[in-house]
C-alpha cells in the first residue's frame, strides 16, 4: 500500500449477500470476521431469515457488531419486530443493529401478502412505532402510538420485556432515492446506501438528503451513519479481475431494470441504459441472464471499485474517505475464505 493514511470508517463483511450465504457456515464466518479485523457482520433477507444467523455469529464471538442489511420492514409488525431487535441487543450485550428495508411493492404484495403504501412516509413511522415501544419496555412510559398506518397502544405486564442495560439498538435504515434518505437522516441512527449507487450520487444526491433529513429531525450533524455495502471487482489474477467483473456487470444490471433505481442511472446521463435493462427485465426469462452484457466498462467504473487485490485497499480509501462511516464488500462472485483478510489489514495500516 502507499503512504494514504488507513481509512476512518468502519470495515464491515456481510453474510447471505451475493454469493455469501451458506448458513452452515455463518459462525465460522464470525470468527474469521472478527479475527480479522472487521468491526461487523451483516446478515441480509434473501434465501435466509436474517435474525437466526445473528444469534450463531454473536454467541461466536465477543467484539464483532452483528446486524442485519436487511431485514424487510413492511413484512412485519412493528410491535413483532421491536421485540425481536430487543431481546437480540440483549443477548448480544449490546452488538446488535437493526437494518431495515422496504423492499418493492410487488414483493410485499405477493410474496409476503401485505399491504402496501408509499414507503417513505410508512418507514418513518414504523421507526417511530419502534422507538415507542421500546421506550415503554426501557423506561416504563405509556405506549400512546396512533398513526397513519401503525397504532400501538396496549402493553399490559405480562407481555412487556424487562429493560436490560443495552437499552434499545441503533436502527439503520436502507435507502436509495432522496425521499427515503432523507427520512433515515430525520429519525434513524444510520442510513444503509444501496449498493446500487455510485460516488456521485451519494455526493450529490444521498449526503445532502440525510442533511435535510437531520434539520427536519432538529438533529446534529452525524447522527446519522453513512453506510455502504459498494460493489468491488478484485482478483489475484486477469482471469479472476474478469470473472469477477462479469458477475457485478450482472447484478448492477439485474438492479438497473428496476424503476426504483433508475434515478441513479439517469443522474449519469444512461437513461437509455435503463429503458434496455427494464425492457429485458419485462422479456423476461433468459433475457434476464444478458443484463450484464449491456454494462460497459463506464458504467462499471462508477459503481464498482476496481482494482488487483493489493492495490484494493487504496482504491477504496481514495474513493470514500470522507464519504462514509462504513463499509462492507459487496461481491456476487465467489473467493475463498479469508480472501479479504490482507485488504482489511491494509485498510488499518
Amino acid at each position: 500500500m502507499s503512504n494514504l493514511p488507513s481509512a476512518s470508517f468502519k470495515i464491515d463483511a456481510n453474510f447471505g449477500t451475493g454469493a455469501t450465504g451458506d448458513i452452515q457456515d455463518i459462525r465460522d464466518l464470525a470468527i474469521s470476521a472478527q479475527r480479522s479485523g472487521f468491526n461487523a457482520i451483516w446478515s441480509s433477507e434473501a434465501k435466509h431469515d436474517p435474525f437466526l444467523p445473528l444469534l450463531v455469529a454473536a454467541e461466536a464471538t465477543s467484539t464483532l457488531t452483528v446486524g442485519t442489511s436487511i431485514a424487510v420492514a413492511f413484512a412485519r409488525s412493528p410491535m413483532t419486530l421491536a421485540q425481536t431487535a430487543y431481546d437480540l441487543q440483549s443477548l448480544t450485550k449490546g452488538r446488535f443493529v437493526l437494518g431495515l428495508g422496504s423492499q418493492v411493492k410487488p414483493h410485499i404484495q405477493r410474496r409476503f401478502s401485505m399491504p402496501w403504501s408509499e414507503p417513505a412516509p410508512r418507514m418513518r413511522e414504523y421507526v417511530q412505532a419502534l422507538k415507542a415501544i421500546w421506550s415503554a419496555w426501557q423506561e416504563g412510559t405509556p405506549l400512546r402510538f396512533v398513526g397513519e398506518h401503525y397504532k400501538h397502544t396496549l402493553m399490559t405486564p405480562f407481555f412487556a420485556p424487562d429493560s436490560h442495560p443495552y437499552g434499545p439498538p441503533p436502527v439503520y435504515v436502507a435507502a436509495v432515492g432522496s425521499v427515503m434518505t432523507k427520512v433515515a437522516g430525520e429519525v434513524a441512527d444510520g442510513v444503509i446506501l444501496h449498493g446500487f449507487t455510485t460516488r456521485r450520487y451519494i455526493k450529490e444526491v444521498s449526503l445532502p438528503a440525510v442533511s435535510a433529513g437531520l434539520k427536519q429531525g432538529d438533529r446534529e450533524e452525524g447522527a446519522c451513519a453513512i453506510s455502504l455495502m459498494g460493489f468491488v471487482v478484485s482478483g489475484d489474477t486477469s482471469e479472476e479481475m474478469d470473472r469477477a467483473a462479469a458477475a457485478v456487470r450482472q447484478q448492477i444490471g439485474f438492479y438497473g431494470s428496476t424503476p426504483a433505481y433508475r434515478p441513479v442511472l439517469e443522474l449519469h446521463g444512461w437513461g437509455e441504459l435503463a429503458d434496455t435493462l427494464s425492457g429485458l427485465a419485462r422479456e423476461g426469462g433468459d433475457a434476464w441472464a444478458t443484463m450484464g452484457e449491456h454494462i460497459p466498462d463506464t458504467v462499471l467504473e462508477q459503481f464498482a471499485v476496481i482494482a488487483p487485490r493489493n492495490e484494493l485497499a487504496e482504491a477504496i480509501t481514495q474513493r470514500f474517505e470522507g464519504v462514509l462511516d462504513r463499509f462492507s464488500f459487496y461481491v456476487p462472485y465467489q473467493v475463498a475464505n479469508g480472501f479479504w483478510d490482507p485488504v482489511v489489514r491494509d485498510l488499518r495500516a
